[in-house]
């Protein structure tokens, strides 16, 4: 059973004496507007021995705090909230919601004026008229709302009280006794911070695709480190990991202090595996082991190749995310025309290339070597003269006695290299 208290004279400070007025009986309580309040009286009737008893208790207690108000208890939310707007003083409504609201106008339902507009064409004066109509008819005439109406109509919507939460900041911040200069002792703190912060992240339904590390130095500096996951996860030992490999590539450069680590909270990642494919790497392992390589050869020489809009030579660059592309052609089908493919070599192969009359006849450069059958070119290939690094440079495409195919250029300064291999 749910309580309704709607207020006549809404004025300065009523609506904090109204939710302390509904506190008294209940520890949640919900504001669907301003001067109406909703609350669950059915754990109270052991208390007052029933719901009349009940009713007068909260109309005794409102009245003593100086409230001028409607008051109405019904079997569900919906129905208090409408009785209390609708009946004067105190209304108790029993089990049958449809009878004791049946002479309530349909105006008091919120219609939009096409609604408004079909009720009045169809003669529908009161909720009983609304209740009466066959539900299949408002399904297909109406849709959901119409459908949502006439429950409305019956009372008959049973849905829990919507009670403000507060956000949730999934951030923690620690003071630390001692200056602290080993990784260690750091990272027993960071677990600690970390299990606790993913437990609550759990109880809230939530993972963290965003880690801010922010450590507090004893030269009044701070330093700042960022973790990107490439999917939610809220497990803390992946995490633990993760910032240790990055603590290890980027130390402070002083004692630390203080310890800030905040989160970022999204959907957790939900994934229906198939039976046929083929098992893959766990996600955090996966990160984990890409973290290790970028410790070793480089952040900017680890990711997922991107397309650049530009003309330069190589004209792409790792990122650490898959990025978003459209595996649609302008028709709106898929685009499944065959392609040649291309394998960058990073670096480019310094080579060597005979000439002869200005075509190139033999190339080699390390294992690659043979003489050119076939070519194509040159094509002069420049660009960004006005900037620090332009290219200048003509370009062969070249297949070997091998059956291989490459693509070779040479530099203003007549040097030779191999930029990659076609599939």
């Amino acid at each position: 059973m749910f309580a309704c208290i709607h207020l006549l004279d809404l004025h300065e400070g009523a609506s904090k004496t109204l939710r302390t007025c509904a506190e008294s009986f209940a520890p949640e309580a919900e504001i669907s507007a301003p001067g109406t309040i909703l609350f669950e009286v059915g754990r109270l009737i052991r208390m007052y021995g029933g719901l009349e008893q009940i009713a007068a208790a909260v109309a005794h207690h409102a009245q003593s705090l100086g409230l001028q108000a409607n008051i109405a208890i019904a079997p569900n939310a919906e129905a208090a909230m409408v009785a209390a707007r609708n009946f004067p003083g105190l209304t108790l409504i029993p089990e049958e919601t449809s009878k004791a609201l049946s002479q309530i106008d349909v105006e008091n339902l919120p219609l939009t004026p096409q609604l408004w507009d079909t009720l009045e064409v169809w003669g529908v004066r009161t909720f009983r008229d609304l209740a009466q109509l066959p539900e299949t008819g408002v399904a297909e005439r109406l849709g959901p709302e119409g459908v949502y109406l006439q429950r409305l109509a019956r009372g008959s919507v049973d849905r829990p009280l919507r009670i403000p939460r507060p956000e949730a900041i999934f951030e923690e911040r620690m003071n630390l006794e001692h200056a602290l200069t080993d990784l260690e002792p750091l990272l027993f703190i960071l677990a600690r911070i970390l299990n606790d912060q993913c437990e609550k992240l759990s109880s809230h339904g939530f993972a963290t695709n965003e880690l801010h590390l922010t450590l507090e130095l004893e030269d009044r500096t701070e330093h700042r480190r960022e973790l990107r996951l490439p999917m939610p996860m809220r497990q803390s030992k992946p995490m633990l990991k993760l910032l240790q490999l990055d603590l290890e590539a980027h130390s402070p450069q002083a004692s630390v202090i203080a310890v800030k680590l905040a989160f970022k909270p999204v959907q957790p990642r939900t994934v229906q595996n198939g039976i046929f494919l083929p098992l893959t790497p766990a996600p955090d392992k996966l990160e984990i082991t890409l973290a290790r390589i970028r410790a070793l050869v480089g952040e900017g020489n680890v990711g997922v190749p991107e397309l650049l809009n530009t003309n330069r030579p190589a004209p792409f660059r790792l990122v650490p995310k898959q990025p978003s592309a459209n595996p649609k052609a302008a028709t709106g089908k898929p685009d499944v025309r065959t392609q040649l493919a291309f394998r960058y070599f990073q670096p480019p192969l310094a080579a060597k290339v005979e000439l002869d009359t200005g075509r190139p006849v033999r190339l080699a450069a390390g294992s690659i070597r043979g003489n050119v059958i076939t070519y194509a070119g040159p094509w002069r290939s420049s660009g960004d003269w006005w900037m620090e690094n332009p290219w200048n440079r003509d370009e062969w495409d070249v297949s070997l006695n091998d059956g291989a195919l490459y693509r070779i250029y040479r530099n203003a300064d007549a040097s030779w290299f191999i930029e990659g291999t076609y599939d």
